[in-house]
């Protein structure tokens, strides 16, 4: 997904409509899991991405509660229920997969589909970690500027017990039982029987004689770790940052996966985002726009003043040339667009009246144009 791009509608992802059944949704994740799933697709960093967003659409509207904040909300739900620093909220795509599936893998899928299994890794291996996502909320200061930041995540690690084995320390591997060392297993569904992966040794063909009390055979524990990540100039909502290694703990010596950081931009009291060009508004006298003055208006290198002619109208826009935000790819600066709201009086003493009545008496067509020429064309519409 484009750093600069607003996520897209889970509907539109899994090509389904609002309407769809949680069947018909399931049964376009399936098609859509396999079309893109990275072991198909090796090496096609976009096929990986599209399959990430697939898995986090079908996490969403397969769930009956989730699906219906995200009805009432959009994304926004889920983003507020993140709460301040928006830690946690992790997806395993490969987890989802798996269970949508139940519990096969992709190959054993086109075995059960088509009699074939394609080129498989041995499933007692090393197996890489899973990649993780985590959600850093940022200033717009911090956004346009850049910052250091750290982080903690829990992730699972490599176990300091066994040190990844699985297994207590002396014990050794044996044949699993249940599949009969063969690391599948057949299940019956109606007349078919489908091949699937042993649920027990997950593949393997073996498991521990004992497993370890720590980590309870899995070679990983919950583990908190602080990384620290430089965050560069001009990162949008919704910018996600990769930290290489930085993901699960691999299985059976395999290597970590990696972190994904998505990024989210609070909102400013003063300055609005529009790609690379800030917007504000800054309020002027009407005197001030009559008879022009020399206005200061702020920017986030400090003030700065711009020059108000004579006759200036309400919601003039001025440009200030490079003071918005840096290209995050390094393609020059936008601008900082101050946009005047010529300010009525809301309260007048006697004094301030009656000159203002003075001068309302010395006006002609001449010093509202705009206005004579409405009702102008008002009167000759009516008539």
């Amino acid at each position: 997904m484009s750093s600069s791009r607003e996520r897209r509608c889970y509907y539109e992802i899994l090509e389904v409509t609002r309407t769809a059944t949680g069947e018909e949704i399931k049964k376009s994740y399936r098609k859509l899991a396999i079309r893109y799933h990275p072991d198909k697709n090796p090496g096609d960093k976009k096929a990986e991405e599209q399959f990430k967003e697939l898995s986090e659409a079908y996490e969403i509207l397969s769930d009956s509660e989730k699906r219906a904040a995200y009805d009432r909300h959009g994304h926004a739900a889920f983003d507020r229920r993140a709460g301040g620093g928006r830690g946690g909220g992790f997806h395993d795509p490969a987890d989802i997969f798996r269970q949508t599936f139940g519990g096969a893998d992709l190959g054993s899928i086109f075995e059960q589909m088509f009699g074939m299994g394609g080129e498989s890794s041995d499933p007692s291996g090393p197996a890489r970690g899973s990649d993780l996502r985590y959600d850093l909320e940022l200033t717009l200061e911090q956004a346009v500027t850049g910052v250091e930041r750290e982080i903690t995540v829990t992730k699972p690690g490599v176990c300091p017990t066994c040190q990844g084995s699985g297994a207590e320390k002396g014990s050794k591997r044996i044949r699993c039982l249940q599949c009969a060392g063969h690391g599948q297993v057949l299940v019956s569904r109606g007349m078919f029987s489908l091949r699937q992966t042993c649920p027990r040794c997950e593949g393997a063909g073996e498991i521990v004689e004992k497993v370890c009390k720590t980590c309870r055979g899995d070679g990983r524990t919950d583990q908190a770790s602080t990384i620290s990540l430089r965050i560069p100039p001009g990162v949008d909502n919704g910018t996600r940052l990769r930290s290489s290694g930085n993901g699960a703990a691999g299985q059976r010596g395999g290597p970590p996966g990696d972190l994904y950081v998505v990024l989210h931009v609070s909102s400013h009291d003063i300055f609005q985002r529009e790609e690379d060009n800030l917007l504000c508004e800054v309020p002027i006298a009407f005197t001030q726009a009559a008879l022009g003055a020399e206005v200061e208006v702020p920017t986030l290198g400090g003030k700065a003043h711009i020059r108000v002619p004579a006759a200036t109208q309400h919601g003039t826009v001025f440009r200030l040339k490079g003071r918005g935000v840096k290209n995050v790819q390094g393609q020059g600066v936008g601008d900082l667009m101050v946009r005047v709201l010529v300010e009525v009086p809301t309260r007048l003493n006697a004094e301030q009246r009656k000159k203002l009545e003075e001068f309302a008496q010395l006006c002609d067509d001449d010093v509202n144009p705009q206005k004579t020429s409405f009702f102008k064309r008002a009167r000759e519409f009516f008539s």
